[in-house]
């Protein structure tokens, strides 16, 4: 018998130096406070307690003179700032990653973001981080942020800050960014799940799976025992959370053969040893038991019947076979030709030691002592019923378009070819089918038969669905102003039309750039990413007209900052006119070079010197800021001189 002892069990970096921040405060004063319990574990608690540190919940009680040792869940900022007032001595145990969230969600109340925390809502940490901005909002996982998103009024284009919790799941975390992103257009994210919790939980998780009885040592009160418990029974399912090696007993190892042990962050190495200690000698006593549990065994064994499914755990793998315990007297395999369908496959591919799998019983031999078992059999079976019931509930699979055929394309959905007409692939008329090869796709099944083994799909009536419900969304939503990340889909020359999430809003040419451009190819091209925003649209005729140019820039104060009076300007000739040429001095702000300034010598036109597009140096000789109108000469630089004798004359 064997017990496996987690690597990362105990105390955390951010709890070892807590304890030892107090034990040390309490030998240098003498005694000292703590507000509430320095770590969520009872044990230590007492201990410190013996060493002279005293526990308060009321702050109020103390005064100058005192020292109080500050949590290492962190603390009230009000609480913090009213012990400064009192005049007490703080030394701040917090653990360093609890203090690096609060300084991100003060930053992020300073930007002007909204705040929000994954994890227990009534967690002394997390009340603690909380208190460092405004108006935190807290969710303790997916199910209650998507909850609140139904029902809050809340503008998704508000920019958003996420934390997380120091001990949080993962999964939770995850799983709740991945919905946050979904919704809203503006989101940071900082994984502040500390290393010590990600490990322990990653360790906890493949120790369960390997174990008949899983241990988790912790206070009760402690967050990240009880995260450890949970993750640890989604894994096994015989799981003790205890406090000590007193709560255990032999009936816990009953027919165990493997133990694992793991512990939260705020347990300390000596009753960890003493747990260890215990569960070797409670599993040693159970092993006597084992001669007594023989009988009631033989009579648990199942009788198997060729033709019937079956379930058991994976015991071993060979290059030829998979062995599968199937609580039978019978040994029990599925050889690899009844493994997969796909003949290239290997055993460990599919399966591993330890793996659950359903089975098909293939024959019996009771004389001999075997049973012949088929995955693959199974599966297909499974897949059909799969396939026919997904046709009725008009559901949506996935599949990989494996090749073209004649008159559509066909796709694999677990292993079952379905074709899809090119008239339902989703592409236009006459498109290339074969260039969708590899891709995986989303369709319905329209039609099954399971004699013939036929199956027709349509990709055309996800897609189609999935734009108009697109489409509702945007319309349901848009409003002047409002910003969208879209595609560039088609262009013409007066400008371009940009999908925004399954409407096309137009870009007019004048609204792309604040440089006066003659063709929106200068810009862009089909298949760009272009931020835009709203002008204006018109639901009835389903037109909207956008914007890209970044109206937070004002051209006319960019030139203002950049040139004055006198100042030389590389710029360029945008338009030829009888009387002179307008250059653009910086984008969106453009300059007249008169006639009589384009050149040392009188000239007929302006295009006997300029052309449109040139580059070419002007000094900048006047400037008009009420009607923002600039002049512009070349002749100043080509005659200097010159231009001085007529000014002293």
């Amino acid at each position: 018998m064997q017990v496996i002892l987690a690597e990362s069990a105990g105390f955390c970096y951010g709890v070892k130096r807590a304890v030892e921040l107090a034990q040390r405060t309490a030998a240098e004063t003498g005694g000292c406070w703590m507000l509430g319990d320095l770590i969520h574990n009872a044990h230590v608690v007492r201990d410190l307690a013996d060493r002279g540190i005293k526990k308060t919940t009321e702050r109020e009680t103390l005064g100058v003179g005192d020292t109080v040792v500050i949590r290492s869940h962190g603390e009230l900022k009000s609480v913090l700032d009213a012990l400064e007032r009192q005049g007490v001595h703080c030394v701040n145990a917090t653990c360093p990653n609890v203090i690096r969230i609060q300084e991100l969600v003060s930053k992020a109340e300073q930007e002007g973001r909204q705040v929000i925390i994954i994890g227990e809502p009534h967690h002394p940490e997390v009340v603690g981080e909380a208190s460092w901005c405004a108006h935190p909002l807290i969710f303790q996982g997916p199910e209650e942020l998507t909850q609140w998103l139904k029902g809050a009024d809340f503008d998704v284009s508000v920019p958003v800050t996420v934390v997380a919790q120091t001990t949080c799941i993962r999964e939770l975390f995850e799983t709740s960014c991945k919905i946050l992103k979904k919704q809203c257009t503006n989101v940071k994210i900082f994984d502040t799940i500390c290393y010590a919790t990600r490990k322990r939980q990653t360790e906890a998780a493949d120790i369960a799976a390997k174990v008949d009885v899983m241990v988790v040592v912790g206070d009760r009160k402690s967050a990240n025992t009880q995260h450890l418990a949970e993750i640890c029974r989604q894994n096994c399912s015989r799981v003790l959370q205890i406090e000590g090696a007193d709560e255990l007993s032999a009936a816990d190892f009953a027919g165990c053969a493997l133990a694992g042990l793991t512990a939260g962050a705020s347990t300390p190495a000596g009753i960890i040893k003493e747990v260890k200690t215990t569960m070797s000698e409670e599993i040693k006593a159970t092993e006597g038991m084992e001669e007594s549990f023989e009988e009631l065994l033989n009579q648990s064994f199942k009788t198997l019947n060729t033709g019937e499914k079956v379930t058991g755990i994976v015991t071993g793998i060979t290059p030829t076979e998979v062995q599968v315990d199937v609580g039978a007297k019978q040994y029990a395999y599925i050889k690899l030709s009844e493994l997969s369908d796909d003949p290239n496959v290997k055993p460990e591919d599919v399966l591993k030691v330890g793996d659950e799998v359903e089975t098909y019983v293939v024959r019996v031999n009771d004389v001999e002592g075997y049973a012949e078992l088929s995955k693959k059999r199974l599966d297909a079976q499974k897949i059909w019923e799969n396939i026919e019931t997904a046709v009725e509930e008009k559901t949506v699979l996935e599949g990989t378009v494996t090749e073209e055929n004649k008159g559509g394309i066909v796709v694999s959905v677990k292993g079952i070819r379905v074709f899809v007409p090119a008239s339902q692939s989703g592409q236009p008329r006459g498109a290339d089918l074969s260039a969708m090869k590899g891709q995986k796709v989303q369709l319905r099944i329209t039609e099954v038969n399971r004699a013939r083994r036929r199956v027709v799909g349509s990709i055309r009536s996800v897609t189609d669905e999935a734009r108009k419900a697109a489409q509702e969304a945007i319309w349901s939503s848009i409003e002047v102003g409002k910003h969208y990340t879209g595609t560039v889909k088609s262009m013409t020359s007066y400008g371009v039309f940009v999908d925004i999430g399954g409407v096309d809003g137009m870009v007019h040419i004048s609204e792309l750039s604040w440089s006066r451009i003659k063709n929106p190819a200068e810009i862009c091209k089909v298949g760009d990413t272009m931020d835009v925003y709203v002008i204006s649209f018109d639901p009835e005729k389903h037109k909207i007209s956008l914007g890209a140019k970044d109206h937070s820039v004002d051209p006319w104060q960019v030139f203002m900052n950049k040139y004055g009076v006198g100042d030389v300007a590389e710029v360029r000739v945008v338009k030829l006119m009888p009387f002179g040429a307008f250059a653009e001095v910086v984008p969106g702000v453009d300059g007249l070079i008169h006639i009589s300034q384009i050149a040392d010598h009188r000239i007929e036109k302006p295009e006997d010197v300029l052309s449109e597009g040139q580059i070419v140096e002007a000094k900048i000789t006047a400037i008009d800021e009420e009607k923002k109108k600039i002049s512009l000469s070349i002749r100043a630089l080509l005659t200097p001189a010159a231009d001085d004798e007529a000014v002293e004359e």
